[in-house]
């Protein structure tokens, strides 16, 4: 059965899932939203899915705010982050490229991505882009920590790294990533040509699978129509339902 590039990282996503009871989403992430309500749609609804800015599926108020009160008590099970930069440690850049403060390039900010970080005990790593500027030795401003010294309590931190061309897994003793499957297409010369770290490799390195005739109905029914309503353009682009909304 065909799919789309944004249906397999979906699929892939939601399968770093499983066993979760409940997993926060932040703003501006269609694909790991729709990969959370996958994965909630595979487990039959015992999974809880909270996606700020979404009116059907997060039941907090006060999004922010609350969210950190959720993980603070150890309630919030697995969490996404992406970065303008990430490296091999995992720790992950979302301020800017350049010597701070006088940076060359600005984005948005860390916001709560270091709280998140050390509390949440699944944290997966995605980013679509798979290239040496995302990729660094090592990242010009740490937004984040990948890890901590032994001394420090730290409950959460990162397993995965899902990006448009592999899935890395992360072993924080190590302090390493791991390469764990390729997708359909692609290679593990050009994942090492794309990143700037170095990184193990699984023996075998496997194809990362294509998405079951299950998730893909899941996908392109209740995932889409629910999804749309956070997020009309993605929806639209990537399984044409809904009216397209101008930005």
């Amino acid at each position: 059965m065909d799919f789309s590039h944004e249906e397999h990282l979906i699929a892939i996503l939601a399968s770093l899932l499983k066993g979760v009871g409940h997993v926060a989403v932040g703003v501006a992430s269609p694909i790991p939203g729709s990969a959370s309500l996958l994965a909630r749609a595979l487990s039959e609804g015992s999974m809880r899915v909270s996606i700020l800015g979404s009116r059907a599926d997060q039941a907090w108020s006060d999004t922010g705010v609350e969210m950190f009160d959720c993980a603070a008590q150890g309630r919030i099970d697995a969490f996404f982050f992406g970065g303008g930069q990430i490296d091999g440690q995992a720790n992950i850049n979302l301020v800017g490229v350049g010597d701070y403060p006088h940076q060359r390039v600005r984005w948005a900010g860390s916001f709560g991505s270091a709280y998140l970080y050390f509390l949440v005990p699944r944290i997966i790593l995605f980013r679509p882009e798979h290239t040496r500027r995302v990729m660094v030795p090592k990242v010009d401003f740490i937004s984040a920590p990948g890890t901590s010294a032994p001394n420090v309590h730290r409950p959460g931190g990162p397993t995965a790294l899902v990006t448009d061309l592999c899935l890395f897994s992360f072993d924080a003793g190590r302090r390493r990533f791991r390469l764990e499957s390729i997708h359909p297409g692609h290679s593990v010369e050009e994942v090492r040509d794309n990143t700037g770290f170095d990184f193990d490799v699984a023996e075998p390195v496997t194809e990362t699978p294509a998405p079951t005739p299950d998730a893909l109905e899941a996908i392109r029914g209740p995932v889409a129509q629910s999804i749309a309503h956070t997020y009309p353009l993605f929806a639209n682009r990537v399984f044409g339902i809904g009216e397209e909304v101008a930005p």
